[in-house]
Parts: structure tokens; C-alpha cells; sequence
């Protein structure tokens, strides 16, 4: 019987294939007593999974490291290793097979609970989702306890030429890592937002996946025909004879669109009617920036550098940053790299900055100190960025991005600090150039107030994630509410159309570089608006459409 279910769209594009079902070990955990005499052995049992998990887990991490892997794969592995001996989590397992003379697939379960509990009193949802990370690691050393494996079997399917649609309550971005080596064509999940590490790893591997269907696994079985539409969010179960002709011309269609825009990557980024478009890269990491070079970006719009923070329990000193931001610009060679400021705070955390005035818990995080504002409140961590920025300089083109400016004297301190920043690398005799200064429009404020902005600064880049998540009071990280996240609200486009214009005006460069700069569907609008300049991920399908409308 055909039917169909919708999620949250969080990788675009079309998968038809069959169902293969992921199992959920928790579902199949037994509970019985043990001997007195049987409890040292339980915990000999448990201590042996662990290591055993942890051994998959440092096979994965190199897995993560080879040419073509996404670069998040790899801290995502990190972070499971390090749930994996949490205190919190291995000691509590076994005080309960001691206290209760438990198994250890029931005692471990039951400890997950207790920690994940503890996550759904943070107010944050970017926070509140990372408990799945806990249920990821406790699922993989419960199938080790249980003897099963987690990998995905070749099946049948694969040998007729057919791709197979991964179907789970949940997949951890460790799973996902196979996902290079199999005929995967998509896959859906019960659990996950647009924030998910599956939702990140399945946009950079550009596989079509819908997350968030809440009822998906229990509802398919193993070998049904599946169609994936990771741009709608619509996943159809056994569709019929016309439905999947339809879904086949368009999944057609696509590809061929695809293999025609290739062909672009050499060429020249330009309207229908002569209009010069800039196509720029957003990144993560340094080795993303050479992804951006292969599909030919005019530059790199927003280098992300609080990715080199996380994930470590050591801030990266001026030297370590230096090279990372010159390896970028090398690479780039005589293009330009835009590098934004530390931007750490509300759904981005740092081990190595909890001590610092950031760390302290906020009501709202997402309102409090984040971004321009924790570097004004640590000065002397914002003085080693800004300096290994600068030297950095010396080696080829480079913009300074400044992110979540909303008052004039944000601007003042930033330029006082970067003028300061300067002065101790002439005393030191470091070498640096000119650098452009530019701020992020993301805050309604700014968009409202820009007169400082156009009178100090020298460019301007909109961040329309956030600026959409402010402007209408809605946490894009938050499903209940993610109907509500629109990019086409009227207030948002005015405040968009706004700073385009006025930065045309007295001559000052504008970029987006939020979401909205990647989707195809938007593009001639914000070209009618005047925008000649688009920064996205490198993977995603506009990259050298958006200028040919």
C-alpha cells in the first residue's frame, strides 16, 4: 500500500531505492539478575566492549581522515570517543551491575537515561540535541555486548544496480562514514533537525535525506520501494506506477542539470543579461578550502574559525592559527579569503573556553555573550586571532569579518583592538598587509541602524540564518517551531533589500552568506535585489546556477 510521510528537508535532491532497515539495539535490551559470583565477570564483559568501541571508534577516526571525507566526520568521531569514557556515563554502568547484579546491556541503558535526562532541562535545542550523541555511543557498545554489528551489509539490492535508503530511529555520523563505499542513494531518520551531525554529514556528502519523521522505522519494512525527496521533506513508501515515472523524469532532470553545471566550473559567473556574479565558499576547515578550488569559488566568503577551537581541550596559539589561516590563503592562491572572528557562544561550544566569561550559563544563549561580543569580553584571546590574521595577510588576499555587530561602540573597540593588534606584531617584526575590515549583518538592529557600518567598515555580509532566526523570534534549531522559520517573511526581505541597497549606494561590497545564498530557489531574488555577490557551501547544487538565471 502506498503512502506518504513528511520531515524536516535537510539535504536536497532525489533517491529511489530500497528500504534498508538500521535495527535499534536499546529496543532489544533484556534485563536479568546475576549471580553473586557472576558480577566480577559482568564487569570484565563490560570493560571488554568499551574497548572494543573504542577500537571501532579509532578505525573510524581514520576512515574519517582519507582524501574525500568530509572534515566534520572526523570531530564528530572525537566527540563519541570522548562520551565513550566519560565518568558520568562507564562509572555509573558500573556501580549498577555491583548494586543491582544487573547485565550490563540493562545497566547501560539505564545510565543513559539518567545523563540524557539531564539534557532536556537545557533550554538551548542546539543543546538538547546533542543527547542523541549519548544514545549514538551507548547503541554502539550495547550491538558489541549483543555480538551484532552495526555496518551496512552489501545487500542484494546492490548487486542489481539499485541504490538502498538507509531507514533508522537515528544514524551517528560514524554510520554515515560508510556511507562513501556503499550504493547508498539517501536515508531517513525518525530523530534529528537541521542542526543533526547526520544532517551536517548528509549535506556535505550531498546524499537527499529528510530527518525528523518521528514514525518512519516502525512503518517500513525491509525492501520497500522507497522515494527520497530531500527538498520537499517527503518520503513515499511503495509508490505507484505514475508517482515513481514522475519522481524518475525529475531525479533526471536533476543529474542532468548537475552535469551541465560541471561544465561551469571554468567558466565565468554572469547573468542572462551581462550582470558579473561573484560565487564565493563558505568552510569549516583549512582542507575544505581545497573542495572550494575544485568547483572554481571566486573566493572564500566566510572561513568559519571557531571550527578550530572545538572539539579540543587546548585553545590553538597564534602560531597554530597562522598556519591554518595561511594554508587557506595559499591555497586560494590570489583570491580572496574572508576570515570571520571567532564566533563561539548559543549552539557553539569549546571545551578549551569554559573557564572563560562565556562559559557561564546563559538564559538565552542565543542572546547572550556570543560572537564579537565574548572576544570584547576576552581581549587577549581575541588579540592572538587578530594577530595571526594579520601575519597571515602577508601571505595574499585577506578580508576580516567581524560577527553579531550591533552598536557603534562594538566597532570602535573592534577597530581599536585590531589597530593594537598591528602595533605588537611592527614590535615584534611580524609582517602583514592591508586587510579589509567588514561586518556580518545578522542582527536586526544593524540592518536597521547601518550608517556606522557604511562609514567605518569596507564591506558587508549578510547572515541570513540568524538574521531570520532574530527577526521573527524563532530558533531555527528548535522542530516545533522550524514550520515558522521563513526566509521569505516580508520584514526579512525588507531588511535584506535594505542593506543591499544602501551598501550600493555609497559603493560598498555586500555578500550573503547565509543559507539563502545556496538555494537555487531564491537566487533571482536576491539578484533583483541588487546582490552580486554569493557565498555557500561548496557542496551544495546552485554552486554556478545561481548566476545563470
Amino acid at each position: 500500500m502506498s503512502f506518504c510521510l513528511h520531515g524536516q528537508a535537510v539535504s536536497g535532491g532525489i533517491a529511489i531505492g530500497r528500504a534498508h532497515l538500521v535495527s535499534h539495539a536499546m529496543l532489544e535490551v533484556a534485563h536479568y539478575q546475576l549471580r553473586e559470583r557472576d558480577v566480577a565477570s559482568e564487569l570484565v564483559r563490560f570493560d571488554k566492549a568499551v574497548a572494543t568501541t573504542g577500537a571501532e571508534l579509532d578505525a573510524l577516526r581514520a576512515e574519517a581522515s582519507v582524501p574525500g571525507a568530509p572534515a566534520e566526520l572526523s570531530a564528530f568521531v572525537d566527540v563519541h570517543a570522548m562520551i565513550l569514557v566519560d565518568p558520568a556515563l562507564t562509572d555509573g554502568v558500573r556501580e549498577l551491575i555491583r548494586e543491582r547484579r544487573c547485565n550490563a546491556e540493562w545497566a547501560m541503558v539505564q545510565q543513559m537515561q539518567l545523563v540524557v535526562d539531564q539534557f532536556d532541562e537545557f533550554e538551548d535545542a542546539y543543546l538538547r540535541e546533542r543527547q542523541q550523541d549519548i544514545v549514538q555511543v551507548v547503541e554502539r557498545v550495547l550491538r558489541v555486548l549483543q555480538g551484532k554489528r552495526r555496518k551496512l551489509a552489501r545487500r542484494k539490492a546492490v548487486m542489481v544496480d539499485e541504490l538502498l535508503i538507509v531507514v533508522a530511529n537515528d544514524l551517528s555520523p560514524a554510520d554515515t562514514i560508510q556511507f562513501k563505499s556503499l550504493k547508498i542513494g539517501g536515508f531517513v531518520t525518525d530523530l534529528g533537525g537541521a542542526t543533526s551531525h547526520t544532517a551536517i554529514v548528509a549535506r556535505s556528502l550531498a546524499i537527499p535525506a529528510v530527518v525528523g519523521m518521528l514514525h518512519a522505522r516502525p512503518l517500513i519494512q525491509d525492501e520497500d520501494l522507497l522515494i527520497v525527496d530531500g527538498t520537499r521533506g517527503v518520503l513515499i513508501v511503495d509508490p505507484d506506477s505514475g508517482v515513481l515515472e514522475e519522481y524518475k523524469l525529475r531525479k533526471t532532470e536533476l543529474e542532468i542539470e548537475r552535469s551541465k553545471l560541471k561544465r561551469l566550473v571554468t567558466g565565468r559567473s554572469r547573468t542572462l543579461d551581462g550582470e558579473d556574479v561573484e560565487l564565493h565558499a563558505n568552510i569549516e576547515l583549512p582542507q575544505d578550502a581545497e573542495t572550494a578550488k575544485e568547483v572554481g569559488a571566486d573566493g572564500v566568503g566566510l572561513f568559519r574559525t571557531e571550527f578550530l577551537f572545538m572539539n579540543r581541550d587546548e585553545l590553538p596559539d597564534e602560531d597554530e592559527q597562522f598556519e591554518a589561516y595561511r594554508s587557506v590563503v595559499k591555497i586560494m592562491g590570489d583570491k580572496p579569503v574572508t576570515i570571520r572572528t571567532l564566533d563561539i557562544g548559543a549552539d557553539k561550544e569549546a571545551r578549551a573556553l569554559r573557564n572563560r566569561a562565556g562559559s557561564r550559563s546563559a538564559p538565552n544563549p542565543a542572546l547572550g555573550l556570543r560572537a564579537i561580543r565574548f572576544c570584547l569580553a576576552e581581549p587577549q584571546l581575541f588579540l592572538v586571532q587578530l594577530r595571526a590574521i594579520l601575519r597571515a595577510s602577508h601571505h595574499g588576499r585577506i578580508r576580516l569579518l567581524i560577527p553579531m555587530l550591533a552598536h557603534v561602540t562594538e566597532i570602535e573597540q573592534t577597530l581599536a583592538l585590531i589597530e593594537l593588534a598591528k602595533m605588537q606584531l611592527r614590535e615584534s617584526r611580524q609582517k602583514f598587509n592591508a586587510v579589509e575590515v567588514g561586518g556580518m549583518i545578522e542582527i536586526p538592529a544593524a540592518a536597521l541602524s547601518l550608517g556606522p557600518f557604511l562609514r567605518r567598515l569596507d564591506f558587508l555580509s549578510i547572515g541570513t540564518n540568524d538574521l531570520i532566526q532574530y527577526t521573527l523570534a524563532i530558533d531555527r534549531t528548535d522542530g516545533a517551531v522550524a514550520h515558522l522559520y521563513d526566509p521569505l517573511h516580508p520584514a526579512v526581505l525588507r531588511l535584506i533589500a535594505q542593506t543591499i541597497q544602501s551598501a550600493q549606494r555609497v559603493g560598498m561590497p555586500v555578500a550573503v552568506c547565509g543559507e539563502m545564498a545556496g538555494d537555487p530557489k531564491l537566487t533571482r531574488l536576491l539578484v533583483g535585489m541588487g546582490l552580486r555577490e554569493f557565498s555557500m557551501h561548496p557542496a551544495q547544487g546552485s554552486w554556478k546556477s545561481s548566476s545563470r538565471s
